[in-house]
């Protein structure tokens, strides 16, 4: 492979439709096992397959929460065109000065219902405080009523919309697939993607709703992805626990943290608590401590590239030691339960050997002050 970093690799469009196509019967269907469902999936492609060539189209977000459970993976064989509205964005070639950032005034009581609508997107949870701000004031408000079409299969995509109100029916090929009720968001994968909407949204009563535009959307949301996976990658390379995963299941990883920072002398996790994930440093350091009697044992202390919080997740107990900010504001990139057994579980027996280290650690200690 050329290392002249000016060569870029063309994705073929063919092959950009099939993992649109596949990327949204799994967020329709949400099944257990990835890999089982992409199996039977791809038989299902093939099995089906033409036998003279079809211009197959590609996909849209169509519902995180569909209802219609039982529904097969639409495989979409049509001959609509390709979109030229845009190029693709390359959030790499981006150039943070260049262009302005749409904003819409808002009232305080607009702010706020926006701010409850958009508080469970996924697609938000990694922006930074100024960037989230910069989402808030990029969304306008849309009403509709009944009958209305937000967005038409084959069109090209426009627009991202979160619902606040309102019921929507979602529609492949003129078969309803999923509805909206009064939650939700769709809209996002012909904008990320830059392909032609793949399923047709229509309302079926008064809603309303809050969009933003393509270029703000890949603006704000594309480039800080870009940024943010960059950054937790070149962090996690430096974790000597994480050498085993392959380059997928690492940017996987850097992709499912979610940043968070504590001030000097805030807890982190309480000795105690139910587990919910663990932390990786990237910048600072923290304070481990062990209730000791009625005080607090400082046992150890961890920088920048070191982890925490896992033992908890590997044993299914309460956190072992309380956890605290120090030497000012410390930067954490936090893993959630469900995302640490989806992506780590197979580190588990890894992750098992620190736990006789700390066991030896406690012990030591204990005996430390039974000394003193």
């Amino acid at each position: 492979m050329s290392t002249d970093s000016s060569r870029r690799i063309q994705v073929p469009d063919e092959l950009k439709e099939v993992l649109l196509q596949f990327s949204i019967s799994y967020l329709v269907e949400q099944p257990p096992d990835l890999l089982d469902f992409a199996a039977e999936y791809f038989n299902k492609l093939q099995a089906n397959r033409p036998t003279t060539a079809t211009d197959n189209g590609a996909d849209d977000q169509i519902s995180l929460n569909s209802q219609d459970g039982d529904a097969e993976p639409p495989i979409v064989q049509s001959t609509r065109r390709k979109s030229v509205f845009a190029e693709a964005y390359d959030p790499e070639a981006d150039d943070d000065d260049e262009g302005a950032t749409a904003i819409f005034p808002k009232t305080d009581d607009q702010r706020a219902r926006l701010v409850e609508s958009v508080k469970n997107v996924l697609l938000f949870r990694s922006l930074e405080k100024e960037q989230m701000n910069q989402v808030l004031d990029a969304m306008f408000e849309r009403k509709v009523e009944p009958g209305d079409f937000i967005i038409r299969q084959g069109d090209d995509g426009d627009n991202f919309y979160v619902i606040e109100s309102g019921i929507y029916k979602v529609y492949i090929n003129d078969k309803h697939i999923s509805t909206y009720n009064h939650t939700g968001l769709f809209g996002e994968l012909a904008l990320l993607y830059n392909m032609p909407r793949a399923a047709t949204v229509q309302a079926e009563t008064v809603g309303l709703l809050w969009a933003m535009d393509r270029q703000t959307f890949r603006r704000i949301l594309l480039k800080s992805a870009f940024k943010k996976r960059k950054m937790y990658e070149e962090l996690l390379n430096n974790v000597p626990m994480l050498k085993a995963l392959q380059n997928y299941e690492r940017m996987n990883l850097a992709d499912a943290l979610v940043s968070k920072a504590y001030e000097d002398g805030e807890r982190i996790i309480k000795q105690g608590d139910a587990a919910d994930g663990m932390y990786f440093i990237e910048e600072g350091t923290v304070s481990v401590r062990m209730d000791q009697d009625d005080s607090e044992v400082e046992i150890s202390k961890l920088g920048k590239g070191q982890y925490f919080g896992e033992l908890a997740l590997v044993t299914h107990r309460p956190r072992a030691a309380s956890v605290y900010a120090t030497g000012g504001v410390v930067k954490l990139a936090f893993l959630d339960t469900d995302a640490f057994e989806r992506i780590l579980g197979f580190l588990t027996d890894v992750l098992k050997r620190n736990i006789l280290m700390y066991e030896q650690m406690f012990t030591e200690m204990a005996r430390r002050n039974t000394n003193l």
